[in-house]
């Protein structure tokens, strides 16, 4: 297996996976449609990580991206609070997010959900 690590050598899957364990997160998955094909899909996804923090209340989010495979970015959402580990999954017909949410943002899952889809296909379209 290939440990995959963001510009500054941490191992992004192995973080992610710790987080979630030690902090008894739940997994929130959201489906976008769209009909790019998978070059321009991949750009427009890695052009709105940079937008991302404009989406996250207080805007001051640090995000940390790496794509541990073609189709898949990983990535770390530190805000004020916990850090959040999601992952993205380019396929033909659809983007899959998915975030693990501390349980207390679990409980907002409605809402969250509701920015995801806005925001996300936002970002599919510009």
């Amino acid at each position: 297996m290939t440990t995959h690590r963001d510009e500054g050598g941490i191992s992004l899957e192995g973080t992610c996976r710790a987080i979630a364990r030690r902090h008894g997160m739940k997994d929130l998955t959201t489906d976008l449609r769209h009909v790019l094909d998978p070059v321009e899909l991949r750009r427009r996804v890695e052009a709105g990580v940079a937008k991302l923090p404009s989406y996250i209340p207080g805007g001051v989010a640090n995000i940390r991206h790496s794509w541990p495979t073609d189709s898949r970015m990983q990535l770390e959402v530190v805000n004020f609070g916990p850090v959040i580990p999601a992952t993205v999954d380019l396929m033909s017909e659809r983007v899959r997010v998915t975030l693990r949410l501390p349980v207390m943002l679990s409980l907002m899952a409605g809402p969250i959900e509701a920015v995801v889809r806005k925001s996300g296909g936002q970002l599919l379209i510009d």
